[in-house]
């Protein structure tokens, strides 16, 4: 049977290639994948540092397994042009950076010790997507996802796209094509057996079927019992196909849910069911680590975005993302709009080819994501080409004809190939720009940017972001009005049934070119910062979940008379999806406040809005007088649920050192988030603490970064790196004036 495990280990890094390299191995840093070419600082620095070659090499011994067997190594993703050698022949090259592909080692794999070589050139090459142009996001250079070894019979099969038709009825349907490899040309004929088993692993349906071509279809019906894949009820069932012929057995699993997605002229209707569609979108780097996140990393994002922002849909911002990502949105019932590599440009008839060959590259390998609803076909931001679009959405309906096609712009009246109609609307305030005469809009009407007489499915895919750039640590006004333009597209969005949601720009801050962001190599443009701490107007998302997921109450104030313009706080934002709130001021009486359905009248859970229609002046205390504590109380069927004190006079208290976890594998490059936080006497962050904080690590692994971090706004982020062998390991964050705090993981 097949064997397919991660090859990751003992790889052998350095920078450059010569061509000379690839018949003897070279003196390197021995590394573990997914590995990063270069680690960036976590800003001002210079990009152009990794867009250059690099060399990955690696001994590949011969086992007695391989005898009569088809053997290849599986790169997940390396960024950007790879070009693989194996004992000086070169076997396969590779040009896109963010799909898979394999490198067929058994024609020229020998007895002993055969020399791998893998040059990766990070160069924004004008022949490869997203290249050609300028890009408002890095492409971290190096083998960034994991590499597998993959030993099967010489037939065997090569995917399997799993279908569900009348997914609704009770008695279901599956129907499963199944793709074989036979590079030898041998005789395929024999059987195939299909069957699908439930989360327990017990069988529910099986069939087979002869085969007598590199393709057969095997058709599973009258399974009964099945439930839906929902976001609320992510149930996944598993396929199993196993064909055996004369030149022996292979078997393949995908994962994969009954579910139907449809984007109609009245919304989205997932399984029969109107889904408002609420989101962000999602670049897939980290500081310093640039792509180079495993497993992880990546499921942290995905349960950030689901379960912490509230989110049921994230787009993949602007390139197919890493199957981990893509597995843990599956099994959370977290939507995916996946896209194709790009950022406005459109290149030559070869630039176009390599595009179109990422279509099918991202709809062959992710086809069978119950979480992915529609297919982006188009490069983000671009302008019109008919034949260019025309083909890509042609191919994607042929290879899949189960999903929708979408396609990212920004220009109005776009001629629209695709089945939906996704815009990235970015009018609310527009009203800013010089010469600009247009009075305030949150979104343009549908025909304005269509251009059409007539309703189409219609989302839109980016908003704010460069708009409104927003630091963490920025002044609490700026911050304030950064939550109201997120409440306000989120507001109209739910507001007009046309719209079948939206995904705001973006879930976290990022690393970026130096023509963009804000001059330091960051585009400050997320509702979290890059380590993927909360800024105030991810309260806005998280505020609009259902209580079942967790009362939120969070004031977007620092609670300080003079740090806004003129003084004071008023209006006071309260981000809740409580009934209503009382807020007390000092000694004065509380006040019982309402959600603002009046300005907000169709989110589920409008913000509380503090202002002189429910205090005075004279409550809060005018400029020269004691200010005094705050305390918010967040009530539910007339029950208090949750409350934030605020002191008046707020003092460093608690250096807060908050891992995502605690239990790490060795040998499997596991990265840790650790949260530091300064926090006053009621554990609430002190929004102006920028004090140093020295880290210290014992034990088998690493700190990502310096040692020497700097809060920003209170709070920072470090990545701990668990080793190769098993033990404990202690990071310690000294940190004045609070003293030494210690933590310890279990490397195992």
């Amino acid at each position: 049977m097949r064997v397919f495990q991660k090859c990751n280990a003992g790889w052998v890094f350095r920078a450059g290639f010569e061509p000379g390299w690839t018949s003897a191995l070279q003196a390197g840093e021995t590394v573990m994948l997914p590995h990063t070419a270069v680690e960036l600082p976590y800003n001002y620095f210079d990009e152009t540092t990794y867009q250059r070659a690099f060399t990955y090499q690696k001994i590949i011994a011969y086992d007695p397994s391989f005898d009569g067997r088809e053997v290849c190594l599986v790169f997940d993703g390396a960024m950007a042009d790879a070009v693989v050698w194996l004992n000086g022949a070169e076997i396969v090259a590779h040009k896109d950076g963010y799909t898979p592909f394999e490198a067929r080692l058994t024609p020229h794999l020998k007895p002993g010790d055969n020399l791998l070589t893998v040059k990766i050139d990070g160069s924004e090459n004008p022949e490869i997507p997203p290249f050609g142009g300028q890009i408002d996001y890095l492409t971290y250079a190096g083998i960034y996802r994991d590499v597998w070894l993959k030993v099967t019979a010489p037939v065997s099969i090569a995917n399997v796209k799993i279908e569900t038709p009348e997914a609704l009825a009770a008695s279901k349907t599956v129907t499963a094509r199944i793709f074989l490899a036979n590079p030898h040309a041998q005789d395929v004929s024999g059987k195939v057996q299909v069957t699908i088993s439930g989360v327990n692993g017990q069988a529910i349906a099986s069939a087979e079927a002869d085969v007598s071509g590199t393709e057969v279809t095997v058709a599973l019906s009258d399974i009964a019992g099945a439930d839906l894949w929902d976001i609320d009820n992510p149930v996944l069932y598993t396929l199993t196909a196993t064909i055996e012929t004369a030149a022996g057995m292979d078997s393949l699993s995908c994962r994969f849910g009954f579910r139907t997605a449809q984007f109609t002229t009245e919304g989205f209707f997932l399984n029969g069911k109107l889904l408002k569609l609420r989101g962000l979108n999602r670049h897939q780097c980290w500081p310093h680590l640039g792509y180079a996140m495993g497993k992880r990393g990546q499921e942290k994002d995905a349960d950030i975005l689901k379960y912490d922002l509230r989110c049921n849909i994230a787009r993949t911002s602007h390139y197919p993302q890493s199957p981990y990502f893509l597995d843990r949105c599956d099994e959370i019932g977290l939507l995916v709009f996946e896209e194709i590599p790009g950022w406005q440009h459109i290149g030559g008839k070869a630039w176009q080819a390599e595009s179109i060959e990422n279509v099918r590259r991202m709809v062959e390998r992710d086809w069978n994501h119950p979480s992915i609803i529609i297919w982006g076909v188009r490069i983000n931001e671009s302008q019109d080409n008919h034949d260019f679009y025309a083909e890509t959405n042609r191919l994607a309906r042929e290879l899949d004809a189960t999903r929708q096609t979408g396609g990212v712009r920004f220009i109005t009246e776009s001629e629209m190939l695709e089945d939906v109609y996704t815009m990235n609307d970015f009018i609310l305030g527009q009203e800013e720009l010089p010469g600009s005469n247009r009075e305030r809009t949150v979104l343009r009407p549908q025909s304005e940017t269509t251009g059409l007489a007539h309703k189409v499915p219609y989302m839109i895919t980016e908003y704010n972001g460069h708009m409104y750039p927003t630091k963490r640590f920025d002044q609490e006004q700026r911050q304030a009005e950064h939550v109201t333009r997120h409440l306000a597209i989120l507001d109209a969005a739910a507001g007009d049934p046309s719209i079948s949601g939206s995904t705001g720009w973006c879930m976290f801050d990022y690393n970026t070119h130096k023509d963009f962001g804000s001059g330091d190599r960051i585009c400050y443009h997320g509702v979290t910062d890059m380590y993927r701490e909360p800024k105030f107007a991810a309260y806005a998302y998280a505020s609009q979940g259902d209580l079942a997921g967790g009362v939120v109450l969070q004031p977007v104030t620092f609670w300080a008379r003079g740090e806004r313009n003129i003084g004071g706080v008023l209006p006071l934002i309260i981000l809740t999806n409580c009934d209503y709130v009382e807020i007390t001021f000092g000694d004065f009486s509380p006040k019982r406040i309402a959600p603002d359905r009046e300005t907000y009248p169709h989110l589920p859970h409008p913000p509380v809005i503090v202002d002189l229609r429910s205090v005075t002046r004279e409550e809060f205390g005018t400029w020269g007088r004691i200010w005094r504590d705050g305390l918010i109380t967040g009530y539910l069927g007339g029950e208090k649920v949750a409350e934030v004190r605020m002191p008046g006079n707020p003092l460093p208290t608690t250096l807060e050192v908050v891992p995502d976890a605690v239990d790490l594998l060795a040998g499997e490059k596991d990265c840790v988030r650790v949260i530091l936080r300064a926090l006053d006497q009621h554990g609430n962050l002190l929004p102006f603490f920028d004090d140093p904080v020295e880290l210290s690590l014992q034990g088998p692994g690493r700190i990502v970064g310096p040692e020497l971090v700097m809060l920003k706004g209170g709070a920072a982020g470090v990545y701990v790196e668990a080793g190769d062998v098993a033990g404990p390991l202690t990071l310690t964050a000294k940190c004045r004036p609070f003293g030494a705090q210690s933590i310890t993981f279990r490397v195992g």
